[in-house]
């Protein structure tokens, strides 16, 4: 395909405003789950729990790819794996010294499962892509609404623990030593992260979920330490690069997922480039304040 073969099929807004109307219900889910993405993102990165929204993800894709096989609800499925994945993680990494290493057993063996599945298939092949790369769909508004409230149950049951939770994953020994049930609030936030990440696949795929739930985090603590402030920022960011690559998408041929990745990693890398300026300010100020200081 020559160059202006592919940027067509990357960028062309012809009949665009046509499209739009036809994905309102689309852009009211990204921004949904752009707004869960960042509120659950900044535990993640809190917890470093990074790799293990990866692990998750392999599981929930093995649900989702059995429900297309066997002709059940995708969502469900991708949502029974994943939280599944999120239990096993939750239990087995309070006994567990090395985490990585439970989370490296369960991605090759989610993804496959997946693989499995998918091969054993025989419908469409764009319903196979979709769960590993997200794509446009016409979501109604039964399926809005479903999304939406399961968002605001898993919103609502973070906002509960929110204190604790933030206590418990700064420092987990004066937690406990306080009478914080740590491992309790482990387990009920891998419950939350792993609905979280089922949500999060019906927009990116579940190879991509990285995009939604780590990305905008990791930006949002590049350029502030206030711990409000990375909430806030983590959410605008992750809205940001969901509608926005919904929005983009609409205009090419290709999945949805390269466009909210390409958006969470630019938003990063600005961030990064932010964060980098600052600190260097920071240090030439403390320099010249010390030189300042010394007799002449």
């Amino acid at each position: 395909m020559d160059p202006e073969g592919i940027l067509q099929s990357i960028f062309n807004f012809e009949n665009y405003g046509e499209l739009l109307v036809l994905v309102q219900n689309s852009l009211w889910a990204g921004a949904v789950l752009g707004l869960l993405g960042g509120l659950v993102g900044t535990f993640v990165m809190k917890r470093d729990l990074a790799f293990a929204v990866h692990g998750i993800s392999e599981l929930s894709f093995a649900g989702a790819a059995f429900a297309l096989l066997i002709g059940a609800d995708v969502v469900l499925g991708s949502l029974i794996g994943s939280v599944t994945a999120a239990l096993l993680l939750g239990l087995m990494g309070v006994r567990a010294r090395d985490k990585n290493s439970i989370i490296g057993v369960i991605m090759p063996f989610g993804l496959g499962l997946g693989i499995l599945f998918l091969s054993l298939y025989e419908g469409r092949a764009a319903n196979k892509f979709g769960l590993l790369t997200g794509q446009i769909v016409s979501v109604d508004t039964v399926q809005l609404q479903v999304l939406a409230g399961t968002a605001v149950v898993v919103m609502a049951a973070l906002c509960a623990i929110w204190r604790p939770l933030s206590f418990a994953s700064v420092d987990p020994e004066l937690a406990e030593a306080r009478g914080v049930p740590v491992r309790t609030l482990a387990l009920a936030f891998m419950v939350l992260l792993g609905v979280s990440v089922a949500l999060s696949i019906q927009i990116v795929g579940a190879l991509l979920v990285l995009a939604l739930l780590i990305t905008p985090a990791a930006a949002a603590l590049r350029i502030t330490s206030s711990p409000r402030l990375v909430v806030l920022l983590s959410v605008l960011f992750a809205v940001a690069a969901t509608v926005g690559g919904i929005l983009l998408a609409l205009g090419g041929r290709i999945p949805i997922s390269p466009y909210v990745t390409t958006l969470s990693f630019l938003i990063y890398v600005v961030c990064r480039v932010i964060g980098s300026v600052r600190a260097k300010r920071g240090l030439n100020g403390r320099v010249m304040r010390t030189v300042q200081r010394r007799p002449a």
